[in-house]
C-alpha cells in the first residue's frame, strides 16, 4: 500500500509513523514545503521517499497535514490527480471551509474530512511520534459523503491507532472547537504577550515561573504559520467566543475592584464543577455509528 503524506510535521509525521507501525505493507511517501523537513523525515525513517505530484496517481491513501489555508488551495488539485480508488483525508482544525470547497468535486466521495484532537506545542518532523493519537479523538465530518469502502478502511486504520471516533457536522465542529481549542491558544498567546511586555527581565520570568504558568503558556509556543490561518478561517466563531470570554474577564475585574471576595469565591467554586465534567469523559469512548 502506497501512502502519501503532504506535511511532515507533528501531525503528518505521526500519521506516517503510525501507518508504519500498524500497516505491514505500507510504503510511505512524503512532501513538505520545507526541504530540510523532507530530508529529515527521510533520514529519520518517518517516510521512505519523497512524494512528487506525478506520483499522486500511484497513492492508495493521501494524507493532507498542512496549514488549513494551504490545504484549501491544494485540495482540489490533489483530488484531480488521485486514482479512482484512492482515499484522501485532511487533518485540519477547521472543517466547514474545506468541506464547502470539495462539495462539488467529481471525486468528493474519495475525500474524508477529519480532525485529530491531538498535538503538542512542538513542530517539525522531530516532534512526530507514533503514539500521538493513542486514546485521542478523531472527528469525522460529513462521513456519509465518503465512499463506504474508503470510509471503512479509514475507520479501521484509526481504530488500529486506538483512536476514539466521533462524527460531527462541520459547522458545529468549528463552533465547538472555537471554545475548547482555539480560545485556549489565544489565551496562551495573549498571556505570553502580556508577561513579556511587562517583564523585561527574562531571567525574572524564568526564576518565578511555576508549573501553573508553564502549563498555561505552553500553547504560546505553537506555530504561528499553523494558527494564523486557523484563526482566519474560524474568525466568526472565535469572535463570538472571545466576546463571552472578555465579558467574563470584565466581570472578574469588577469583583476585584469592588473587593467582593465572597462572590469571587462562590464563582470559582461553581467553576470547579469542570473537574467532574472532565473526569466523567469515559476512556476509549467511541460514538461512531458504522
Amino acid at each position: 500500500m502506497n501512502i502519501g503524506v503532504i506535511g511532515l510535521g507533528l501531525i503528518g509525521g505521526s500519521f506516517a509513523l503510525a501507518a508504519k507501525e500498524h500497516l505491514e505493507d505500507a510504503v510511505l511517501y512524503g512532501a513538505d514545503q520545507n526541504q530540510a523537513h523532507l530530508e529529515e523525515a527521510i533520514e529519520s525513517g518517518i517516510v521512505d521517499q519523497s512524494l512528487s505530484p506525478e506520483l499522486y496517481p500511484k497513492m492508495d491513501v493521501m494524507i493532507l497535514a498542512i496549514p488549513v489555508n494551504a490545504a484549501s488551495l491544494l485540495i482540489l488539485n490533489i483530488l484531480d490527480q488521485i486514482n479512482d480508488n484512492a482515499l484522501l483525508f485532511d487533518a485540519g482544525s477547521t472543517k466547514a471551509s474545506i468541506c464547502k470547497i470539495v462539495s462539488l468535486h467529481p471525486k468528493r466521495n474519495q475525500f474524508l474530512a477529519t480532525h485529530p484532537i491531538a498535538g503538542t506545542e512542538f513542530s517539525g518532523p522531530s516532534a512526530a511520534f507514533a503514539d500521538l493519537y493513542v486514546n485521542q479523538t478523531q472527528i469525522l465530518c460529513e462521513a456519509q459523503k465518503t465512499r463506504p469502502d474508503l470510509l471503512e478502511w479509514a475507520v479501521q486504520f484509526f481504530r488500529l491507532m486506538k483512536m476514539n471516533i466521533e462524527e460531527m457536522d462541520p459547522q458545529a465542529h468549528d463552533q465547538h472547537i472555537a471554545y475548547v481549542s482555539h480560545l485556549s491558544h489565544i489565551s496562551s498567546f495573549m498571556l505570553g504577550k502580556t508577561v513579556m511586555e511587562k517583564e523585561q527581565d527574562e531571567r525574572t520570568i524564568f526564576d518565578m515561573a511555576g508549573s501553573g504558568f508553564a502549563s498555561t503558556v505552553r500553547l504560546a509556543k505553537s506555530s504561528p504559520e499553523m494558527w494564523t490561518p486557523i484563526f482566519e478561517q474560524n474568525s466568526v466563531n472565535i469572535l463570538e467566543v472571545l466576546n463571552e470570554y472578555i465579558a467574563n474577564l470584565k466581570e472578574f475585574k469588577k469583583l476585584l475592584e469592588n473587593k467582593n471576595w465572597s462572590a469571587m469565591h462562590e464563582q470559582m467554586q461553581e467553576i470547579n464543577a469542570i473537574k467532574t465534567i472532565l473526569e466523567g469523559i469515559p476512556e476509549g469512548k467511541n460514538n461512531f455509528k458504522n
